[in-house]
């Protein structure tokens, strides 16, 4: 479970205020909004990526408020990727791991299972360079899954991808939250994304949080 209980995130003349909401454990959640909204400053918040001026951030029952972003457990996906230009496919999605001390045994499974689930197989020794936008957001994907993380959020992913791509990463998330029983967090301005993922739907609009069902 997430659980947000009156948020306050403020930025220069931006703010939002008593913000709550909670997504149940194993869900796939989506934020919404109008661009500019806060949607990735809330998103922010949960990862540790910014510091909420008060409320409180709760992920399975635990206070993680305080907490730096490695110590929460949370796989993260921001808009542009993020991906590390230096490294090869196999060290990106190694590289949660690496960081973590796994067996060296235990990473190259863990990267063979990833990359046969992403579709990642023949890229494993290509750099990031060159890739297509549904390439990189699979890598991407996999980074942040490596670890089997205690929830994903994701910002944006399906937004800079023409419409086939777009169809298939919808797909592939789908399967992937089945398969890895995971809560997700989802920001989008898409509704039809939304409605295609989306077990519970939050609304973020003038700095008010709403809720609907699927």
């Amino acid at each position: 479970m997430i659980e947000l209980d009156d948020l306050c995130i403020r930025q220069g003349a931006f703010a939002l205020e008593n913000l709550s909401f909670q997504v149940p454990s194993g869900a796939y959640s989506v934020l919404m909004g109008k661009t500019g909204c806060g949607k990735t400053s809330v998103l922010e918040c949960v990862a540790g990526l910014r510091t909420p001026v008060s409320g409180r951030i709760r992920l399975h029952g635990h206070d993680v408020t305080d907490l730096a972003p490695g110590a929460r457990g949370l796989g993260y996906v921001p808009q542009d990727g993020a991906l590390f230009r230096t490294m090869r496919v196999r060290d990106q999605l190694a590289f949660a791991l690496v960081i973590r001390h796994w067996p060296v045994r235990q990473i190259d499974e863990r990267v063979k299972e990833l990359a046969g689930w992403l579709g990642l197989e023949a890229l494993l020794d290509r750099f990031t360079h060159g890739l297509s936008g549904g390439e990189a957001q699979r890598i991407a994907l996999g980074r942040a899954l490596a670890f089997h993380p205690r929830a994903l959020l994701l910002d944006e992913p399906l937004s800079s991808l023409d419409e086939d791509t777009r169809g298939e990463l919808t797909s592939l998330l789908k399967q992937l939250h089945a398969r890895e029983n995971l809560t997700v967090l989802h920001v989008t301005h898409s509704r039809s994304e939304a409605e295609r993922l989306g077990d519970v739907i939050f609304r973020l609009e003038n700095g008010k949080i709403s809720e609907k069902g699927p």
